[in-house]
């Protein structure tokens, strides 16, 4: 039976806040994934973040066999063909930056897996600048999903709960730390897992993640790992709780 691999990016697998490349991509985590590959076994990325996002961070470090981006809405194999793309109203999205961008929040917009933002910022890969109205200054394309920054966790709690509420019907908005992940409705980790067994069939499915917006990704996974950092609601859901991703990938390989 094939292994396969998803995990979480930031705080799992990379870490933003790192002083130097190697704190931010440890180069074991990178070199752990490259024997669990040799040995076999598929190994991806399941996260919020848009394929944009993911690339000029892992290019040329980790070949992934898959990328479930999007809180599952973007969903490429390893040639970036698509496995399953799904899409926001175009309109329901130009409603949420209406009433959040007066507010200050930085908002992210992936469009057929491009970040689409409304100022300038310093990125190492390609983005796109909307300088003027949404609706008219937009490119064309599919939205795959939504990032809006807060400031606070008590700030991106509530702002979830409030786009869940006036948008429920169209969507789903999860909390990652201080980040509002906004996705199709229906849409997210754990359900695109389901679609990740649909595509390599007998499979056992491991997944790792650190923060609430990964708890349908444990909970779709055969085996799961998070972290003693991880949130306690998190802890309670995973099967084991480990130090780093290499210890998980190390016991996924013994299992």
């Amino acid at each position: 039976m094939k292994k396969v691999f998803a995990s979480d990016f930031d705080g799992t697998l990379y870490f933003y806040k790192g002083e130097t490349e190697e704190d931010r991509l440890p180069p074991a985590n990178v070199q752990k994934i490259k024997e669990f590959q040799a040995a076999g076994h598929a190994f991806g990325l399941c996260t919020g973040r848009q394929i944009g996002g993911l690339t000029p961070f892992i290019g040329g470090k980790i070949e992934c066999d898959f990328m479930i981006t999007s809180t599952g809405s973007n969903i490429v194999d390893r040639e970036m063909k698509g496995i399953r793309r799904l899409e926001v109203d175009r309109k329901i999205v130009a409603e949420i930056v209406k009433e959040v961008r007066p507010r200050g929040n930085r908002i992210s917009i992936d469009i057929d897996g491009v970040i689409n933002v409304f100022e300038e910022m310093d990125y190492p890969g390609e983005y796109n600048v909307i300088r003027g109205d949404f609706e008219e200054e937009a490119p064309q394309g599919m939205i795959h999903g939504v990032g809006i920054h807060c400031e606070t966790v008590d700030e991106a709690t509530a702002l979830t709960a409030e786009i869940n509420e006036k948008f429920g019907d169209h969507l789903n908005a999860y909390r990652n730390v201080i980040e509002v992940d906004i996705a199709p409705k229906g849409t997210s980790k754990g359900e695109a897992i389901a679609v990740l067994r649909d595509y390599y069939g007998d499979c056992k499915i491991y997944g790792i993640g650190d923060s609430l917006n990964d708890l349908p990704l444990l909970e779709a996974s055969d085996v799961s790992y998070t972290f003693p950092y991880a949130p306690e609601e998190v802890q309670k859901k995973a099967t084991k709780v480990v130090p780093t991703i290499v210890d998980a990938l190390e016991d996924c390989m013994n299992d």
